[in-house]
């Protein structure tokens, strides 16, 4: 057995506390933060150290900047931070704002930090070391504090400084998971584990390619899977549907098949699109049509579920005691064709089941169509959440991991 170092196992007293979040939230054109659910979800950490009379140093990134730019700065994130710890009147603190990661100003204002004080580095993207796990940049990183939190689950399946190198300059007793991150694991490992039966995995977005592992170690596990999204017509295709223009992955026809009959061999039901949206193009100003899947016509795409598929889908869900949901059921960001994911989004919300939302684009689905809760759980990583899932062991978690006779 192995168990991860906690954050609460460490003596902070009055220390330097660098903890690695993940700040990377939506904004709209004119930079305005659109959901702060991951700044919030960082705070219990935070605190924490606070009461701990620490100083804390705050890193993030955000977007995948090709350049130093405005737009990518985190300095939204860091009054948005401040506003939502001043709703704490007891800890209400300014935000201090690094012009750079180990610049001269970061290093300045990190030496300078007095307890109890919040420092947010800038963008740590804008180092081009950070997503090449360089050493050098995590020895810097690293030279700025004496413990190391991670509480960034939505980066742990990258190996990135911020995540990975920077554990090497660590020992086992100055760093940890913060509170968020052994929450986010817990949940993965105790949905696998033990569900609550009937356990049904809901799938969508658009490539079964990402999917495929996921998919595979799910089937032994659950009683029903549904497909939807855009990989759904890989199946389709597969079951010898003509799809049109839909969305396909030729060189995966074969693995579908292999995973519809794996999933008839275990007695799992696998629940595919009835019936779809169909446009010629995916715009908005797109003429669209609902068609049974027999039906697509030539030049024409699947964009979203159709409403008998919801309702369908709907059905399969009723008797649910466990529901995990990854992916979207159509093209949500166009609003013709967001219908389906808002719809089941409802229904999952609505169910008496443990609902455990994967992250990614679902937790934005789940945002906009006002569940979020609702939901028993939304996790903030997407492809993390996929990864621990599919049993892969992530890189920013695995330095954190003992085994029990250590």
């Amino acid at each position: 057995m192995s168990s991860i170092l906690s954050i609460k196992d460490i003596d902070l007293a009055k220390k330097k506390v660098f903890i690695r979040c993940d700040f990377n939230v939506p904004q709209d054109e004119f930079l305005n933060i659109t959901d702060d659910r991951r700044i919030r979800s960082a705070i219990p950490t935070i605190r924490y150290c606070l009461d701990n009379g620490c100083a804390v140093i705050l890193a993030s990134h955000l977007g995948r900047p090709k350049e130093i730019a405005s737009k990518y700065s985190l300095e939204p994130i860091a009054k948005r931070l401040a506003r939502l710890m001043a709703k704490d009147v007891i800890m209400a603190k300014d935000v201090i704002m690094a012009k750079d990661v180990i610049g001269e100003d970061a290093k300045k204002k990190a030496s300078e930090l007095k307890p109890s004080e919040i420092l947010i580095l800038e963008n740590l993207r804008f180092e081009k070391g950070e997503t090449k796990n360089d050493e050098n940049l995590a020895k810097e990183l690293a030279s700025m504090a004496d413990v190391y939190i991670n509480d960034a689950f939505g980066v742990c399946h990258r190996a990135h400084a911020s995540v990975e190198a920077i554990t090497k300059y660590f020992d086992n007793a100055n760093k940890g998971a913060g509170f968020l991150l052994q929450k986010e694991i817990e949940f993965a490992s105790n949905l696998i584990k033990h569900p609550a039966r009937p356990f049904v995995a809901v799938v969508g977005g658009s490539k079964v390619s990402g999917k495929l592992q996921a998919l595979t170690n799910l089937l032994p596990k659950v009683d029903k899977l549904i497909i939807g999204g855009g990989m759904a017509f890989t199946f389709l295709k597969a079951q010898g549907y003509d799809i049109g223009n839909s969305l396909l992955e030729e060189d995966l026809i074969e693995e579908a098949n292999k995973i519809l009959l794996k999933g008839k061999n275990l007695g799992v039901k696998i629940y595919l699109p009835v019936d779809v949206t169909a446009a010629q193009t995916c715009s908005q100003e797109a003429v669209m049509k609902y068609t049974p899947v027999q039906e697509i016509p030539a030049g024409w795409m699947g964009l979203d579920i159709g409403p008998a598929s919801v309702r369908l889908f709907k059905e399969a869900l009723s008797d649910a005691q466990t529901i995990w949901w990854n992916g979207p059921m159509g093209v949500f960001e166009i609003d013709k064709f967001s219908k389906g994911s808002i719809k089941m989004s409802h229904y999952i919300s609505e169910s008496h089941a443990t609902t455990v939302i994967g992250g990614g684009d679902t937790a934005d689905v789940v945002a906009r169509a006002g569940d979020a809760d609702e939901m028993t759980f939304i996790s903030t990583g997407g492809g993390a959440s996929l990864e621990l899932i599919e049993g892969k062991e992530l890189p920013g978690v695995k330095p954190l991991t003992i085994k029990d006779n250590e």
